[in-house]
């Protein structure tokens, strides 16, 4: 039976392939990628084979690639760093492919991109859920620094093996082998490289997920890259335009936090939002957008008939339309300690990576929409008990009906309606919490992981005063500006604001972050897709004035 990571390809897709690439012979064993190289090359055997080997474990063999088999991942479309390393045995014969041209030979030739991307993906989920391996994390598990870093890597799919020093006697010799001590931590080892105590930006850059984009005026950019964000950035760059798309930590954005989700049309058993924003981000590379994080927006001005915006590491991007999907944050809790317990005890999202420190013990989650419902569920089958903490008397109120009977019928799920947490303590990690009723009362529980999934905060703050938006922040789209808020301007005398548009044209918003939108990732996911149709008749407004001027 043949491996679907590891397919042949027929004579016929060789032959498609052969002219975006060169054949070569190699005489002896070569290497020809290693980890933390960027845009390295795609391979098919005519001859011989390429053995992938894992340097972090000894060198061991993970496949060894036979005649009219290929390399490759996942990496190849998105100018990630490699994780392994790739040899070409000695009389082989190979097709090399760029990474451009491969791009280009899988948006031409869909055998070539099922095929290829099918196997990409099995690739990345046998990597990262079955091998352990690739970079290397030294921490301790309750530092902080170690969890942000830890939460960015997990939510990015890097490949990467947490060894906590105070765990672990292997750490002590890896220090001592790097030449490195524990005031150092955290510790990033790529290969032989080390990056003593690294920022995020660091991280991003060594794993090659922080990318840089063409200088030059895009037809649009897009500000995040949550489920609204990925599906415009999908279709724009699937429909020809140049697109350009950033996000300040993850693909996925609150979506990307949802262990679960089930009634996602097309997804009958479920599927995480991780996996899911992850996928849409794999398939607007495919199509050859420009995807780079963490790049966060800083301030946006009007020059011309272009958008300018200033973003982190210095970088700045103009483009002649601009769809906002920065989404909306969960809201802290109202506590004056909430951040000394942040990432040491406090969480925002619940991943595989909380499982281990909430196995046996007992959790609490503060929320009562659907992501609380589906963080409670997630933790449910690890923790001895989960403790759902909402300041309302009706769990169902925001929360969908299958997720409600479910927390209902679990043993180790305790509902707590008209309560709050009123207080956190705990030395250096959360150890406990206190629980506060409406009628007065009190209690404090043994918690050491508490996740909050509560109120919504929209991501505007960077915006200024340039677009209409109401009492919350939340941008107003269509017919929900007002005419005192509209733009007098050339375009908005030949037509009204588009659905999606604000009062600014060429000025879009989508999702969250948008007055009125219906908060689940499907109708985010609609309004991504809608929206580029919406970019097509103003980039057409521009050509038609800059007609009538010529």
């Amino acid at each position: 039976m043949i491996d679907p990571r590891f397919p042949e390809l027929t004579q016929k897709q060789i032959k498609i392939l052969t002219p975006y690439g060169v054949i070569q012979t190699i005489v002896t064993r070569t290497l020809i990628f290693e980890p933390g190289q960027t845009d390295y090359d795609f391979y098919v055997v005519l001859q011989g084979e390429i053995s992938v080997e894992d340097p972090s474990n000894n060198d061991a063999v993970i496949v060894r690639h036979q005649k009219n088999e290929f390399s490759g991942d996942n990496s190849m479309l998105s100018s990630r760093a490699a994780i392994l390393n790739g040899f070409a045995e000695a009389n082989s014969k190979v097709l090399c492919i760029k990474p451009d041209r491969l791009k280009e030979a899988i948006s031409k030739h869909s055998d070539i991109n099922d095929v290829l991307l099918n196997a990409f993906l099995l690739r990345q989920e046998t990597v990262l859920g079955e091998i352990i391996g690739g970079i290397k994390l030294v921490g301790t598990e309750n530092s902080k620094k170690a969890y942000g870093i830890r939460d960015f890597m997990e939510k990015n799919h890097i490949w990467y093996h947490f060894i906590d020093v105070n765990q672990n006697q292997d750490a002590i010799e890896l220090l001592e082998h790097f030449d490195v001590c524990k005031v150092d931590l955290p510790i990033l080892i790529i290969g032989e490289k080390v990056c003593k105590n690294p920022s995020i930006e660091e991280v991003a850059r060594n794993t090659g997920v922080l990318t840089d984009f063409e200088d030059k005026v895009f037809d649009v950019l897009v500000v995040g890259a949550g489920p609204a964000g990925l599906a415009a950035s999908v279709y724009a760059a699937s429909e020809g335009l140049s697109v350009v798309t950033i996000d300040g930590s993850a693909p996925g954005g609150q979506a990307g936090k949802s262990s679960k989700i089930e009634n996602y049309l097309g997804f009958p058993t479920g599927i995480s939002g991780n996996d899911l924003a992850n996928r849409a981000y794999v398939q607007a590379q495919k199509f050859g957008c420009t995807i780079s994080i963490p790049q966060e927006a800083k301030r946006i001005t009007r020059k011309g008939n272009h958008f300018r915006i200033d973003v982190t590491h210095g970088k700045t991007i103009e483009a002649k339309a601009i769809v906002v999907a920065t989404g909306a944050n969960y809201r802290h809790l109202p506590l004056d300690n909430i951040k000394d317990f942040e990432g040491s005890g406090v969480f925002y999202s619940a991943t595989g990576m909380n499982v281990s420190g909430c196995t046996g013990e007992e959790v609490g989650v503060v929320g009562g929409g659907n992501s609380a419902g589906q963080a409670a569920l997630f933790l449910a089958s690890h923790a001895k008990r989960v403790h759902v903490i909402l300041r309302g008397n009706d769990l169902g109120a925001k929360m969908s009906d299958y997720l409600v009977q479910r927390i209902i019928a679990a043993e180790n799920i305790q509902v707590h309606l008209n309560t709050q947490v009123s207080a956190l303590s705990g030395n250096t990690y959360l150890e406990h919490i206190t629980l506060s009723t409406n009628n007065g009362s009190s209690q404090e529980i043994n918690i050491t992981n508490l996740f909050t999934f509560i109120g919504a905060k929209p991501c505007t703050e960077w915006l200024g005063d340039l677009v209409a938006m109401d009492a919350r922040g939340f941008i107003c789209t269509g017919d929900g500006i007002s005419k005192m808020d509209l733009n007098r301007c050339s375009i908005f005398e030949m037509r009204d604001p588009q659905p999606l548009e604000t009062n600014v044209p060429g000025f879009f918003a989508v999702g969250d972050v948008r007055k009125g939108s219906v908060k689940r990732v499907a109708g985010a996911v609609g309004e991504g897709s809608v929206v580029i149709s919406q970019v097509h008749q103003y980039l057409g407004d521009l050509d038609k004035i800059a007609f009538a001027k010529a």
